[in-house]
Formats: structure tokens, C-alpha cells, sequence
């Protein structure tokens, strides 16, 4: 029996200006999510979230706008809605990963994911799911950091076919 999820956390950082950044595909995966389930976006604080239906499902949809390393802040909000940090799925840039690559994983450390290592310090746990975005790694590790908040040098189109792939494995692991 699958694991009934209800709530799915898009990493990223707010703004326009970090929309594209390699750092912020969980909320561009979860934007795909809420335009083919014809979900609004709300504000609440320190977040949007959106609640969507999906084959009988009802699930918080939900992209803290705290910046990276805050993104556990919506996890009270999650809590007070009656769900569990293993009802989580986190979707977030990996870059262990080749740019292309999506898997889904449970449970884990958060590998210098400042994102993640933000969701378990307040979840008090690591056994949320994921769906890990491959975004490949730079040669030097020293450049990581500006390597995550730059825009994908991928063509467009690849970098959305691998958003639609994202969203599908999402959908396998709710339904």
C-alpha cells in the first residue's frame, strides 16, 4: 500500500529574480502541478500554498518564500493542517544527480542542502520523501554556491521536458 501523501514542498528562492536559478525547479515543478490542476496560489506569511485535488486526493501544495535556508518554516503550517512529516514530499535541485536525472528517495540527510537540512530541523525528522532534480555539479566545489543560483545553461525545452518528468514521478508516488 502506497504511502498516502498530503502535502508536496517546492524548494526554491523567492523573486522573480531566482524564479529560473537552478535552486528554485521545486517551485517551478510545483507551479506545472497547480496550472494542470487548476490550483491559486495563496499567501499565508512566509509561504504560498495552493490545495489541489488528484484522483480522489487532497493535498497542500506549498513553496516557502523565506529563502533557502528557512525553508522548514512551513512545516508548523503543514503540522497544524494534520500532517505528518512522512505525508511530505520535498521536491528540490539535486546535485548529485546529472542535469536530466529525477528519482524519488525517502528519508536521507540532507547532503549540504541548506533546504533540506532547514525541513528536517523542523520536521525533527528525515523520513519525508523527495524528488530529487538533477542539476548535475560544477567541476570546482567552491562553486557550488553560485553554480545553484544561476539559471540552467540547458535549452529550455530540455529543462521543461525534465519539469514534466518531475511532475509525472509525483504523480506515480500520490496516486
Amino acid at each position: 500500500m502506497k504511502n498516502q501523501y498530503k502535502a508536496i514542498v517546492g524548494l526554491g528562492n523567492p523573486g522573480a529574480n531566482h524564479y529560473f536559478d537552478r535552486h528554485s525547479i521545486g517551485f517551478r515543478v510545483l507551479d506545472q502541478i497547480a496550472d494542470e490542476l487548476n490550483a491559486n496560489w495563496k499567501t499565508s506569511g512566509d509561504f504560498e500554498y495552493a490545495l489541489v485535488s488528484y484522483q480522489g486526493l487532497n493535498i497542500i501544495l506549498a513553496k516557502p518564500l523565506t529563502y533557502m535556508n528557512n525553508s522548514g518554516l512551513v512545516i508548523p503550517f503543514l503540522k497544524k493542517k494534520g500532517v505528518e512529516a512522512s505525508q511530505i514530499i520535498v521536491v528540490h535541485d539535486e546535485l548529485e544527480l546529472a542535469f536530466g536525472k529525477v528519482a524519488f528517495k525517502v528519508g536521507g540527510s540532507a547532503k549540504g542542502h541548506n533546504g533540506l537540512r532547514s525541513i528536517i530541523s523542523h520536521a525533527g525528522t528525515d523520513t519525508f520523501a523527495r524528488i530529487r532534480y538533477g542539476i548535475g555539479r560544477p567541476e570546482q566545489k567552491e562553486d557550488v554556491p553560485d553554480f545553484v543560483l544561476q539559471p540552467f545553461s540547458e535549452p529550455k525545452n530540455q529543462v521543461d521536458n525534465v519539469i514534466s518528468s518531475a511532475v509525472q514521478l509525483l504523480y506515480s508516488h500520490i496516486a
